[in-house]
């Protein structure tokens, strides 16, 4: 683990060199730790696959005073539970109405559609990160079978709602955006709304499953095609 000067008033702290579940768990511990220890100082916490950046408020401490707390709060992060997080199911309607690019996925893995779809539901996913767009929730890791690489091209348009795979990552578009990520389905859950307390349905340390339904249950659920 290392603390380093991220800026006037920030330290990032990197746990690893790469991702896991057990160094998501080992980064949401800490996150609870500096929250209930240095609460005051903080402005800002923002985990991410493998890092944690820390905003500190310099009127109320500084550099030297807050990289000593952050060593205290730091500590015994090494028994956590991996499993830990809240566990969010994401409902999907799966087809190649909804999902463009389940086809393609399924030839080059030499499976059905069928089977992409079942192998995408049965793992159960880490929200690792949330970036590019508010409530773009970076989940991993996908299966290897039905993994498959960022389009040549990315579209101009993907639909809110869409969900994707690029690589061993999946995600759920929260807008109307590019995206060069290869479409599967279409979730009815918006995942960022302003109007809303928590804006967000999930948050980086939880777990998430993907639970098929059907085109009506998809349009019932406010799911636009």
């Amino acid at each position: 683990m290392k603390i380093e000067i991220a800026g006037q008033n920030a330290f990032i702290v990197y746990f690893a060199d790469q991702t896991s579940a057990a160094i998501s768990a080992r980064i949401q511990a800490a996150v609870a730790n500096i929250l209930a220890t240095m609460g005051d100082s903080i402005i800002d916490l923002v985990p991410s696959y493998a890092s944690l950046l820390v905003i500190f408020d310099l009127d109320r401490s500084d550099h030297f005073a807050i990289r000593k707390q952050l060593g205290a709060a730091l500590t015994d992060l090494d028994n956590i539970d991996s499993s830990a997080g809240e566990l969010v199911t994401l409902p999907v309607y799966y087809g190649v109405e909804s999902g463009p690019d389940l086809e393609g996925i399924a030839e080059r893995a030499g499976l059905s559609i069928e089977q992409v779809i079942e192998i995408h539901q049965q793992q159960e996913y880490r929200v690792y990160a949330i970036g590019f767009a508010p409530g773009f929730a970076y989940l991993g890791e996908v299966d290897e079978r039905i993994a498959a690489p960022r389009l040549a091209t990315p579209r101009q348009k993907v639909p809110r709602g869409a969900v994707a795979i690029a690589d061993r990552q999946t995600a759920v578009y929260p807008a109307v955006s590019p995206g060069g990520w290869n479409l599967i389905g279409l979730c009815p859950t918006r995942m960022f709304d302003p109007d809303r307390t928590p804006s967000m349905p999930v948050k980086v340390g939880d777990r998430i499953r993907f639970e098929g339904i059907s085109r009506d249950e998809f349009l019932a659920q406010g799911g636009e095609l």
